[in-house]
């Protein structure tokens, strides 16, 4: 049994698995300071200063001026704000990503163009001449 986890662990695809986690919670923590340091303010500079995250109705008994007063209250919140900012951030994080990839495929494809235009340029492989050799002693 531990020689099947051994096997296991050492398959390419769980290596690659747990690096991506890895790498993941790191870009994690770079998108979550650009929605929070660099997005967030520029939205509310846009909004004429509203702060998202504070916007709540108060379903219980009485008057908060913060979200965090009420939540530390104990009371009831429909906390819709927090629920605008998560949207946002998603959208931001979504829009990152993306563009992650995109510029990761970009790089993918100029490599193979290149890798395909070195073949092309070294000539014919060594199987590539054995099989006109063969394909001619045919004739």
């Amino acid at each position: 049994m531990l020689n099947e986890f051994k096997a296991f662990i050492a398959r390419g695809n769980v290596v690659d698995l747990a690096v991506g986690i890895i790498i993941g919670a790191s870009f994690t923590a770079i998108v979550n300071s650009l929605v929070a340091d660099l997005v967030n303010p520029l939205i509310g500079v846009v909004t004429g200063g509203i702060d998202f995250s504070n916007l709540f109705i108060n379903l219980g008994e009485g008057d908060f001026t913060s979200l965090a007063a009420a939540r530390a209250a104990g009371a009831p919140v429909f906390a819709y704000g927090s629920f605008i900012t998560a949207v946002i951030n998603f959208l931001i994080i979504a829009w990152v990503v993306f563009l992650l990839v995109k510029a990761v495929n970009k790089l993918q494809e100029t490599l193979k163009k290149k890798e395909e235009a070195a073949a092309a340029a070294a000539g014919p492989t060594e199987l590539d001449v054995l099989k006109e050799i063969r394909d001619a002693l045919k004739k």
